[in-house]
């Protein structure tokens, strides 16, 4: 198998973002790199500090991946062209003498939105393209399905929806502008199939491969995750950023009454102090902020579950598989890719109503038997399903696929060894 030249445009990029999406991709460059192949990622920092309020910390780690940070004096301006106008304005030239440098197999668009918009779609066009739909942004101009930041989505009011959520409305969904450039990639992955499904339900006019997002083989057992309970009294864990949409306020309210556990919440965001004022009098609700990584499996490993209660349609879930890694069983809101997920790993349980969470923490917690089953249920479907070594053939067997359908035969012949499990 020859080394592939791997070329990623994201608008956000570690350390130069907000949530998980960047880090899967960036799980996914360090794999690749891992399988031998060059990969270099391009990235828009001004559309980082456009939103960010302070700049992010560089990461100095040399992980084998080139990255390519796009910064100009025009600073958010930048970003707000692209999302006004669906193309690089800024940076377009830059991106096209990396390309053009480049001469890469293989381009993956990832998260377009203020990086080019779609016009950037018809860039590279002497490689593959690929594009994985991380958020719903190619249906949703808010990229999350959540109507009037107060609805699940269920038929579009797009410019009511927008403006509510205080964004400029993009003139450019209303041409025909986004349909063309879809024909300039050669195929669309989605992160689960009820992403895939959702797309096409919202008219998304393309197939779309499968493929999950998937945790390092390697970064496992720490000393950190192998060390003892971070408390004496069992609790139940929430990880990951506080908005409305993660659905904490009802978990909060739970706690009022369920008193055999502590609730710990892992994260921070813009709903933090909301939810903490939610909270008041509950000594068994702890805020602990943002805890480092190399401690989150110590608090996954000791706790009775991981809830999960996201009320809009999220594209995965990626810690519900950081769960399941770490023998932690999930309760899961019946929404989304969640179930999806828990019955492929059988990792686990889903609620819909506050009477349905409460049951399944007291079932998990008064049934060691049964909880261990669900740990280890969910530990074994993770390293059958969501490892690097499962998950990265499965990528690398679609680019081979989609040489072959586009008569890209050298590429196709590289791949050809690739075992995909």
């Amino acid at each position: 198998m020859r080394a592939l030249r791997f070329c990623f445009l994201t608008t956000f990029y570690p350390p130069y973002h907000f949530g998980g999406d960047a880090i899967g991709i960036q799980r996914l460059a360090r794999g690749l790199v891992r399988e031998g192949h060059h990969v270099t990622v391009i990235h828009d920092v001004d559309a980082f500090l456009a939103l960010a309020p302070s700049p992010a910390n560089v990461d100095t780690v040399d992980d084998g991946v080139e990255t390519v940070r796009l910064r100009s004096r025009f600073g958010t301006l930048s970003a707000l062209l692209t999302q006004q106008t669906g193309h690089p304005v800024v940076h377009g030239r830059r991106i096209r003498e990396v390309l053009d440098a480049g001469r890469f197999d293989v381009v993956n668009f990832h998260n377009v939105s203020l990086i080019g918009g779609p016009g950037l779609l018809s860039y590279g066009s002497t490689a593959i393209r690929l594009y994985m739909a991380h958020e719903h942004w190619l249906v949703c101009p808010t990229h999350v399905l959540w109507r009037h930041g107060r609805e699940l989505c269920s038929g579009r009011q797009c410019l009511r929806c927008t403006l509510h959520y205080r964004r400029p409305p993009q003139l450019w969904r209303y041409t025909g502008l986004l349909r063309r450039q879809l024909e300039e990639v050669d195929t669309f992955i989605a992160m689960s199939e009820f992403s895939r499904d959702k797309h096409h339900e919202f008219d998304f006019p393309k197939p779309m491969e499968v493929l999950p997002y998937f945790l390092p083989d390697a970064d496992g057992d720490t000393a950190e995750g192998m060390a003892g309970p971070p408390q004496e009294r069992p609790y139940f864990l929430f990880v990951g950023r506080l908005e409305r949409i993660k659905g904490l306020d009802e978990v909060i309210d739970v706690f009022r009454d369920y008193h055999d556990a502590d609730l710990l919440i892992l994260g921070d965001g813009e709903y933090s102090a909301p939810l903490r004022q939610r909270a008041q009098g509950l000594p068994n609700v702890r805020f602990l902020g943002r805890v480092p990584v190399e401690e989150l499996s110590r608090y996954y490993r000791h706790a009775v579950a991981l809830i999960v209660p996201s009320v809009c349609f999220e594209t995965f879930g990626i810690i519900l598989i950081e769960a399941f890694r770490q023998g932690t069983p999930v309760i899961a809101r019946r929404l989304g890719p969640f179930p999806e997920i828990v019955a492929r790993a059988g990792g686990g349980e889903l609620f819909d109503t506050a009477d349905e969470l409460v049951g399944a923490m007291r079932r998990l917690q008064g049934d060691p038997d049964h909880r261990n089953r669900l740990a280890q249920a969910g530990a074994d479907a993770f390293q059958d399903h969501w490892s690097e070594r499962m998950v990265v053939p499965q990528y690398l067997d679609i680019v081979r696929r989609t040489a072959e359908r586009t008569g890209r035969q050298a590429i196709a012949d590289s791949l050809s060894m690739v075992e995909v499990q």
